[in-house]
Order: C-alpha cells, then sequence, then structure tokens
C-alpha cells in the first residue's frame, strides 16, 4: 500500500515558498500598475543619455555629468528592448529589479538555508520597491546592486572552488558595478577584503592569498579601463575625467561633516519609517552573530558586507533617499537570518509554535505595504509622482509633445534648469551639454566658468527653443550664487524670442498649460516654465 504520510517539514518548507513567491508577485504587480510614471530627473538624465547612445553620440559629448557611463549603457540596453518611453524603462527596471531578488535569494540560501534566502529575498522586494527610498524609480543604485550580488555569489563559489576564473569574473562584475555610480567602488574593496579575510583563515600561503587577490582586482579595474579607452577613441575622454573626477571630487566636498550629519539624522527616519519591523529584525541578527559560533563563516560576509554598504552611501555626505537601496541587501540578508534561525529554533516544537517565525514575518512584510497601500494599490502614475515628488515632472511630458510637435530632428533646444527629461521625451538634443543647472549655483571653483561655458554653448547653437523652468527645486540657487546665467537669460529671451507657451503650477494638484495664447494675466504665479520661439 502506497504511504500517504505528509512530511511536516515539507510543508514548513512549501508554507515558506508559498509566502516569498506571494510577496514577489506583488512586487511585480505593483511595478507593473506604476510603469507609466513619469520620469524623475535622474531616470531623465539617463534616459536621455541612453538614447543619445543609441544614436550612435557618445557619453559627455552633448550631456555632462558627473556619473560613471554604466547606467546610460544600461538604459540604452533596456530602451532598445522595451521601447523609448517612462513604461519600456520601468519594465527594464522591473527585470533587473526581479533579477536582483533572485540574487538576494541564492545568496541567503548558499550562506545559511533555503528559508533565509526565501525571507532575504522576499524583505528585499518590498524594500526595494518601496517610495521610501524612491525604490519604483530607474536610479543608478539599482544597477549598481545587480551584477555587485552577481559578483557576491561568484566570490562566494570561487572559495569552495578555488579558480582564477571564477575570482576573475566575480571581479569584473564588481568592475561593472563601479561604472553604474562611484560609491560602488566601496563594493569592490569588500569583495577585495572579503577574499583576503577567506583566504588567511584556509591557511593559503602569502604568495596565493597576493595572487587570488591580483586576479579578483585585475577583473574589477578591466571594465574602467575598457571605458577610459572607448571614451578616449570617442574623443571625449577630457570631458569624461573633469566631469567624473575634477568636478565629483568639488561636489563631494560641499556638504561639512556636521551638515552632513543633520542631512542623515533628518532622512534616515524617513527612510526606515514604513520599514522598520524589517530593519529591527536585521539589527537583532547583527547582535546575534557575535555570540553564534555556527553562523561563524556567515557572519563575516554579512558583517562586512553591512559596513561596506554603509560607507558606499557616505561619499559626499548627502545621503539622498535612493542612495540607502545599496544597503538593502545587507539588511535583507540579515532579516533573513534571523527568521531563519528562529524557525530553526523552533523546528521540533508543536505547530502553533512553529508558527511564530512564518506570522512574524509576515506581520513585518505587511506592516510598510498597509502603510504605503494608497501609493501601492489606488494612485495613479501622475498621483504617485506629485504625491513624492516637488519637480516638474508630469509637465515636463507635455511641454515636450509641445516642443516635439513643433520641431523637426535637427533643432535644438535648451532647458534653463534641471529637466534633462524634457530632452528625452521631445527627442530632441540639447543646444548645450549643461542638462543640469545645479552645478552653476553651488559654492565650487567650476561654478562661474560653468555658467560662461553654458551661455557660449547656447548663443553659438541658437536653439530654436528656450524652455525656462522658473522654480528653486529646478536651480537650487544660494544666497551666494553667481547672478549672471539669469541676467544673461532674461536679455538674450527678450532680444532673441517670444514666449509661445506658459505653464503655470498653481498647486501641487492644479497645473494650467497655456500653449499659443499667452493669458495677460494668471490667477496665482507659483512656479512656472516658459516657453520661447526664437524669432524668424
Amino acid at each position: 500500500m502506497r504511504n500517504t504520510t505528509i512530511n511536516p517539514d515539507q510543508t514548513w518548507r512549501a508554507a515558506w515558498w508559498i509566502l516569498g513567491l506571494a510577496v514577489l508577485i506583488l512586487a511585480v504587480a505593483i511595478r507593473i500598475r506604476l510603469l507609466g510614471i513619469p520620469l524623475e530627473r535622474d531616470e531623465g538624465e539617463y534616459a536621455y543619455a541612453g538614447q543619445l547612445m543609441l544614436q550612435g553620440i557618445p557619453p559627455y559629448k552633448l550631456a555632462y555629468n558627473m556619473k560613471f557611463p554604466g547606467t546610460y549603457a544600461a538604459y540604452a540596453v533596456m530602451m532598445s528592448i522595451f521601447g523609448q518611453t517612462a513604461n519600456g524603462i520601468h519594465l527594464g527596471l522591473l527585470m533587473v529589479n526581479a533579477a536582483s531578488i533572485a540574487l538576494v535569494f541564492f545568496l541567503g540560501r548558499r550562506l545559511m538555508n533555503a528559508t533565509a534566502g526565501i525571507v532575504a529575498a522576499a524583505s528585499y522586494a518590498v524594500l526595494s520597491v518601496n517610495p521610501s527610498v524612491l525604490g519604483f524609480a530607474g536610479h543608478a543604485t539599482h544597477f549598481v546592486i545587480l551584477p555587485v550580488l552577481g559578483g557576491c555569489l561568484l566570490l562566494l563559489r570561487s572559495l569552495d572552488r578555488p579558480s582564477t576564473k571564477i575570482l576573475f569574473v566575480a571581479g569584473l562584475l564588481f568592475g561593472i558595478g563601479l561604472l553604474m555610480k562611484q560609491p560602488a567602488f566601496f563594493f569592490i574593496l569588500f569583495g577585495a577584503s572579503y577574499l583576503f579575510y577567506r583566504d588567511c583563515r584556509a591557511g593559503l600561503s602569502w604568495k596565493q592569498r597576493i595572487l587570488r587577490n591580483a586576479v579578483f582586482n585585475c577583473g574589477a579595474v578591466l571594465p574602467f579601463g575598457i571605458t577610459c579607452f572607448l571614451l578616449w577613441r570617442a574623443n571625449v575622454f577630457a570631458k569624461f575625467w573633469f566631469w567624473t573626477i575634477d568636478y565629483a571630487r568639488q561636489y563631494a566636498g560641499l556638504v561639512s561633516v556636521f551638515d552632513g550629519g543633520k542631512i542623515l539624522i533628518h532622512n534616515l527616519p524617513l527612510v526606515i519609517a514604513s520599514d522598520w519591523p524589517l530593519w529591527a529584525l536585521a539589527g537583532l541578527e547583527l547582535m546575534v552573530l557575535v555570540w553564534d559560533n555556527r553562523m561563524r563563516t556567515s557572519a563575516g560576509f554579512l558583517v562586512g558586507l553591512l559596513v561596506f554598504s554603509m560607507l558606499a552611501i557616505c561619499p559626499g555626505l548627502y545621503f539622498r533617499m535612493h542612495y540607502f537601496i545599496l544597503v538593502l541587501p545587507a539588511f535583507s540578508l540579515l532579516a533573513g537570518a534571523a527568521i531563519a534561525k528562529a524557525s530553526s529554533l523552533l523546528s521540533n516544537q508543536i505547530a502553533p509554535i512553529r508558527l511564530i517565525p512564518i506570522v512574524l514575518f509576515g506581520a513585518a512584510l505587511s506592516l510598510p505595504i498597509f502603510r504605503e497601500r494608497s501609493f501601492f494599490f489606488d494612485l495613479s502614475p501622475v498621483a504617485a509622482c506629485r504625491a513624492i515628488y516637488l519637480g516638474p515632472f508630469p509637465e515636463s511630458v507635455r511641454v515636450a509633445s509641445y516642443i516635439r510637435d513643433h520641431t523637426t530632428a535637427d533643432d535644438l533646444i535648451a532647458v534653463l534648469g534641471s529637466e534633462p527629461q524634457i530632452y528625452f521625451y521631445s527627442n530632441r538634443h540639447s543646444a548645450s551639454g549643461y542638462i543640469y543647472t545645479y552645478g552653476l549655483m553651488e559654492m565650487q571653483k567650476y561654478a562661474n566658468q560653468m555658467q560662461r561655458d553654458m551661455i557660449r554653448e547656447i548663443e553659438v547653437a541658437r536653439p530654436k527653443y528656450l524652455i525656462s523652468v522658473v522654480m528653486n527645486d529646478s536651480w537650487l540657487k544660494q544666497s551666494g550664487s553667481n547672478q549672471l546665467i539669469f541676467t544673461w537669460a532674461n536679455n538674450y529671451a527678450a532680444q532673441n524670442y517670444t514666449v509661445v507657451g506658459f505653464v503655470n503650477m498653481v498647486t501641487p494638484d492644479r497645473t494650467d498649460y497655456y500653449f499659443g495664447s499667452i493669458p495677460p494675466s494668471v490667477p496665482v504665479l507659483r512656479d512656472y516654465i516658459l516657453i520661447y520661439e526664437r524669432k524668424s
């Protein structure tokens, strides 16, 4: 007679898998519902630069910024597959995020067990889509995480199966993470440090340790080296070096340690506000790791990843909310370890007791989903954008549509403000490489020259349309900022252009659009955009 006895352990494993899959499906459903959310500035920058790359124009030729070009290339790949739209970009982000979730699972399973992997993956799925870290937007931090997690997985594999090829590929993936954003350099330091630590514990000779680290580091340096060579061949290396090294160094020194501390104190509670149970689980596991001999092997990796992840959010001391995406894998893995350990300790107890870990984790996941339920399930993509941002991101779609309808593909435009998404939506080239104007307002030594360069580039290019964004959020003007660009813009526009469009952002929920026929007066003048057409 066939034995139909149900194995209790199999039942519990099935329960964990069901919970994990349910969370993954929910996270995917949230991202699909918000595919159409308007692009914000960083996304606009990456999309415009990626669009230019698809046209054969190298980074830093028509668009200047201090970030490495990896995310531009990632956007170009996504748009070549899913289309040059906000929906296409966010669909690509969904794929990147899903791949990262899978890698978190594999890391958790390798370091501990399948339960830890499921919990870590589910935690990362919820944390990484949360508006508290702007996780729904395609920031560079998402694109750092994917190759770094792949590199971590290969690094762990190389410790079990000594192979210089695996080590080299692991380093290569860490190096690709660096191309996405400079702070990923700290993950390379983590990989090299953890490799050396494990090789020491394995009793390898000094020669073997140095050789293995050299192989890893060669892989990590190679993507940057190839990028520099390609940019040199494209005759943009000088601009690349200025923006990503020289100017980036100035930018990183603008915030004092004291002010950086205040920013962190202000932003950290906002980041963890709705997710605090998951962060608490990670913190609890971090304390337990010190005394748990059974986790000694995994502890070095988890603690090291956490420390270097935290260092990665520190450059510049800006502590912007999306920077914290870089620490989410480490905290998710720690949360997974905590729940897996609790599940293991209670594995011999009666069913109601064994339910405690899964109920506890379910509750920890439910709180952020419940608190952000309006954003996740109710608000339209445009309303969701307005609920998070102050910038004119929905308005950029309408402005770009007008520009696209009244220009040809060869016409140039210039945006006076930091709204690169307008260039992307309109599919028109910028008359100036200064797609952000923040740098022009900063207290750094290049600011005045940047203003003169932008003025010169616009005057030489004679763009058909000027789009003047009159709102502080697009400039971040400071009390000591040079006013040259504003004085020039007023005179230049008055002499050479005619106002043909006016976008009045009356309230956060109301925007009035006037194209062609401009009223002599408006009810409220808060933040606005003026569209100028060049006089014939």
